[in-house]
C-alpha cells in the first residue's frame, strides 16, 4: 500500500462568508479546529495582500491554537516575507497573486524569476519554514523550483478540475497525464510533491492515486459541501476517497 496521503484543509472561504457581513461569525479558526478534529492533517490559509478573506488576526490565532501544521499561503512580497519570518509557520506556500482575480489563476512563474526567488526563499528556509511553490505541471518550472531552494512543489490541478467539470474528457485525461508525468519528475528532483485547486469528490481519486503526491490541499469545495453535509462529514468523505484511491 502507498503511504498515507495527507489532507490539508483550506479555511479561507469561511473567512469569505464572515467578511460578507463584516462581523466575527463564522470564525475561520473554529472551522480549522473542527477540521483538525475531523481528521485534517494540516490547515491552509492564504493571507492575500487585499485581505479579502483571511486577516492578520486569523493567522495569529491559527498559529496560537492549531495542533496540526499551518500552511501559510502568500505572495512573494516584502510585506508577506516579513510576516512569515515573524510568525515562522510550519510551511510557507508561495503563490501567484493578482488583485483582480477571484481565485489563484495558474502557477507561479519560477523559471523567469529565479534570482529573486532564491533570495526570497533562503531566509524562510533558515527560519525553519518548509517552503513550497505553487506551480503548473511543467518540467521547466519544476527544475527551477529545485534550483531556487524550494523543499516542496504544489502542482496546480485547476485545469484538470475544470476540464473534468465541463465534461471535456480527453482534455482532462491529457492534463492528468501531464500531472502524472510531472509528479514523477519532481520526485526525481527530490522535491516533495503536493497538489491542489478545484478538487472535488468527483475528481479527486486519480490525483490521490499518484504515488508521489504526499499531500492534497482542498478548500473551497469542502467549505461549500459543508453547507449540505457538515464540515466533519465532508472531510471524512474526502479522506475516504483519498484512502480508497491509495489502497
Amino acid at each position: 500500500m502507498a503511504m498515507k496521503q495527507r489532507l490539508g484543509v483550506n479555511i479561507d472561504h469561511v473567512a469569505t462568508l464572515r467578511n460578507a457581513r463584516g462581523g466575527a461569525y463564522p470564525d475561520p479558526v473554529r472551522a480549522a479546529l473542527m477540521a483538525e478534529a475531523a481528521g485534517a492533517d494540516g490547515i491552509t490559509a492564504h493571507l492575500r495582500e487585499d485581505r479579502r478573506h483571511i486577516r492578520d488576526a486569523d493567522i495569529e490565532a491559527l498559529m496560537a491554537e492549531l495542533t496540526t501544521p499551518l500552511n501559510f499561503e502568500m505572495a512573494a512580497t516584502s510585506e508577506m516575507h516579513a510576516i512569515a519570518l515573524r510568525l515562522k509557520p510550519h510551511a510557507v506556500c508561495i503563490v501567484p497573486e493578482k488583485r483582480e482575480e477571484c481565485t489563484t489563476e495558474g502557477g507561479l512563474e519560477v523559471a523567469a524569476d529565479q534570482s529573486r526567488l532564491t533570495d526570497f526563499i533562503a531566509p524562510l528556509a533558515q527560519a525553519g519554514c518548509r517552503v513550497s511553490l505553487f506551480v503548473a505541471a511543467d518540467e521547466r518550472q519544476l527544475e527551477a523550483c529545485a534550483r531556487v531552494g524550494a523543499a516542496v512543489v504544489e502542482l496546480h490541478t485547476g485545469a484538470y478540475s475544470d476540464f473534468h467539470a465541463e465534461g471535456h474528457t480527453q482534455a482532462a485525461t491529457d492534463e492528468l497525464a501531464r500531472i502524472t508525468r510531472c509528479a514523477a519528475f519532481a520526485d526525481d528532483l527530490d522535491l516533495e510533491v503536493h497538489a491542489g485547486h478545484g478538487l472535488t469528490f468527483d475528481n479527486v481519486a486519480p490525483i490521490a492515486a499518484l504515488p508521489q503526491v504526499a499531500e492534497l490541499n482542498i478548500g473551497h469545495f469542502l467549505i461549500g459541501e459543508a453547507v449540505f453535509m457538515g464540515l466533519a462529514s465532508a472531510i471524512a468523505e474526502m479522506r475516504r476517497l483519498m484512502d480508497d484511491a491509495r489502497g
